[in-house]
């Protein structure tokens, strides 16, 4: 007795049916030259947008020796850009020893945005990020390794070393002892509510420390954010109950990475420091913690039209299934699901390859044009620009698997192209204007963050918007949930042919 599966006339059958159905796929959108140029289109489109934007930026600085180009990011010990500038009231420790202080109190001084136009509008406060505390480091010069704990306006007690690792300590907001104790390369972070029970932060090694690092007290603030951009903010505290273990000697006093004004001369807003029998009021500005803003341009600014140049992909994706659609509805057969299958794979393939040439040119390319115009740009390592290249073609491909998913369930070129550039163009476009954030965690548009060329910095307050560099997601994270969408939309369009082919 023998049993055969009954398959459609014209259809392979067996095992040779999806190989033979990839085939047909890959035949079909080949024969038509639309869905070709409908590709090319978004592979121009996206390109011109960011070679566009690179040819345009202009950045320049006021330096000490006036106005000009901007100077190279400083990178820290790991080659990320970096800020460090702060007041340091200090003196050298050779060998073992520690720093123990209370912070009494922290106050300071934000710039708002002005209330009448032209009339500076400075208020008295901290901004979240603003850090007064200890500080062990190989030396005053900037972008070495350290280690500090702190109070911070408004994220408690931390402790940081080179610049982009960050571990919270309690939630304080009041004062607050502190104490950092150096042995060998190891320094550890403590703090304590009365100076008398302490507990741990954290441990760190520094690699390389010399026999003679500096320890001491220091005080920094990162501008206020507002319009995209920084504006003043100092912070001053008040430092007593303070003890040495390995050092005694005088107090040097160092406003580190202070900038000057055209003159070369005058300090723009200077630290200080005022002593007053056994207190140390510190004064200072800037910040000590990578270099997000400030850094130079970021490569995935240059992505920013992929967007718009996903467009096209979508529609094509929606119209490989309802041409095909059409074709059997006159001759009334049903679309097979393997053949949807097939037909991912077809216009999923084609997609990632647009993507592929696409961040290809313009990520090399456009980076090379904003160094050629004497732009700083943001370190990025091979590694990074390579997960940038094959992610943006992920997520192209990702987003026509989508579509094409979408446009088997309901049908309709019209509406399915409306729902994939709904799900896909639109939130990104407003996460872009700072608007919605949020939808980058929960909708297709997710997978952008795989294009982030710098990381989100739980220890840095960013725009809340895709030009100011801000995204809710890791790259990979983001991008799976692109993934999740497609795979779902295709799976549910395949389960619905399946059941339609066996009625």
């Amino acid at each position: 007795m023998s049993s055969s599966t009954p398959h459609r006339p014209g259809e392979p059958a067996g095992r040779d049916r999806f190989p033979q159905a990839l085939r047909a796929e890959w035949a079909r959108f080949r024969a038509r030259r639309g869905w070709a140029l409908a590709l090319a289109a978004s592979v121009l489109v996206t390109v011109s947008l960011g070679l566009l934007i690179a040819g345009g930026v202009r950045m320049s600085c006021v330096t000490g020796k006036g106005e000009g180009p901007c100077p190279a990011p400083l990178v820290g010990p790991d080659g990320t850009a970096v800020n460090d500038k702060y007041y340091f009231v200090h003196q050298p420790l050779k060998g073992d020893g520690g720093i123990t202080a209370r912070v009494a109190d922290m106050t300071g001084q934000i710039r708002l945005p002005d209330a009448v136009p032209g009339v500076r509008n400075v208020t008295q406060g901290v901004v979240p990020w603003a850090k007064a505390g200890l500080l062990i480091r190989q030396s005053l010069r900037q972008g070495t390794p350290y280690a500090a704990v702190m109070l911070t306006g408004q994220h408690g007690v931390r402790m940081q070393h080179d610049f982009t690792h960050d571990v919270p300590g309690g939630p304080h907001n009041g004062p607050q002892w502190l104490r950092l104790t150096r042995s060998g390369d190891t320094v550890t972070g403590y703090e304590s509510d009365d100076g008398r029970t302490w507990s741990r932060i954290g441990v760190v090694r520094l690699a390389g420390l010399p026999e003679t690092v500096e320890i001491g007290l220091f005080v920094t603030s990162p501008g206020a954010l507002w319009d995209m951009a920084e504006a003043f903010a100092q912070a001053t505290a008040t430092f007593d109950e303070i003890t040495l273990r390995g050092a005694n000697g005088p107090w040097r006093h160092d406003d580190v990475g202070v900038a000057l004004e055209s003159d070369g001369r005058t300090p723009h807003h200077p630290g200080g420091v005022v002593e007053s029998g056994d207190k140390l009021v510190v004064t200072g500005g800037g910040d000590i913690g990578p270099a997000t803003v400030e850094g130079g341009v970021r490569a995935d600014l240059l992505l920013i039209g992929g967007a718009v140049g996903l467009i096209p992909v979508l529609v094509v994706a929606v119209t490989f299934v309802t041409a095909e659609r059409r074709r059997r509805s006159a001759g009334g057969a049903p679309r097979p699901a393997r053949l949807l299958a097939a037909g991912a794979m077809v216009v999923g393939g084609a997609a990632f390859v647009a993507g592929l040439v696409t961040a290809g040119v313009v990520i090399p390319v456009g980076l090379a044009m904003v160094r050629a115009n004497r732009n700083p740009v943001q370190p990025i390592t091979l590694a990074t620009e390579s997960r940038m290249i094959v992610g943006y073609a992920a997520l192209a491909a990702a987003a026509a698997v989508l579509a094409l998913g979408l446009a088997a369930l309901v049908g309709r070129a019209v509406v399915a192209a409306g729902l994939a550039v709904a799900l896909v163009v639109v939130p990104y476009v407003l996460a872009a204007a700072g608007l919605a954030p949020w939808l980058l965690m929960v909708t297709p548009a997710a997978g952008f963050a795989i294009t982030q060329s710098v990381p989100t910095f739980a220890q840095v307050d960013v725009d809340p918007s895709l030009i100011g560099g801000y995204y809710p997601l890791p790259p990979w994270a983001g991008l799976a949930v692109t993934c999740g969408y497609a795979a779902l939309a295709l799976g549910a369009a395949m389960a619905v042919h399946r059941g339609r082919a066996l009625r």
